[in-house]
């Protein structure tokens, strides 16, 4: 306690506490309610896929894949990527595999992304790439066969 200057106590409350205070607070709220935050909580969803394309100029290339989740939920799904810059050569991806962040339901892994690449391979080559549809983002890797060479942007679309 501390006295003002009319002679009056003053209570103080120690400011090294209160972030304990506050901390051990959080805590008991997070152990009270241990299902609410899964509840609305995002899944792990997984891509698995084969393509083939080309490019001068404009780039092309379509494929098939399968998408898995944590939830288990689990479709067969169609692939493209389109788009253009100075880019040239003709590949091939196989045993591809992407992994979303984002996710709330295997729905929200259709639809476009938007894409950027600088890209060089020749004879067997590894690409990775990672591409972003509003709160959802995909990483893909994968490894194939052909030649390319340039910068492309585009989009990459996923649908049933």
């Amino acid at each position: 306690m501390r006295i003002d200057s009319e002679g009056s106590a003053i209570r103080t409350v120690s400011t090294r506490r209160a972030p304990r205070a506050l901390l051990a607070a959080l805590l008991l709220a997070a152990i009270a309610v241990p299902g609410a935050a899964s509840a609305h909580g995002t899944i792990t969803c997984k891509l698995k896929f084969s393509m083939s394309g080309w490019s001068v100029f404009y780039k092309t290339s379509s494929g098939r894949g399968t998408i898995s989740c944590s939830n288990g939920q689990s479709m067969a799904v169609k692939i493209s990527a389109k788009g253009g810059g100075l880019t040239v050569g003709k590949s091939r991806i196989d045993h591809g595999t992407g992994e979303f962040s984002g996710v709330h339901g295997i729905s929200d892994t259709l639809g476009n992304y938007a894409t950027a690449e600088a890209h060089a391979g020749a004879s067997k080559s590894s690409k990775a790439q990672v591409m972003t549809k509003g709160e959802v983002s995909l990483a893909l890797a994968g490894t194939g066969q052909g030649w390319d060479l340039g910068v492309a942007f585009g989009k990459f679309t996923i649908s049933r």
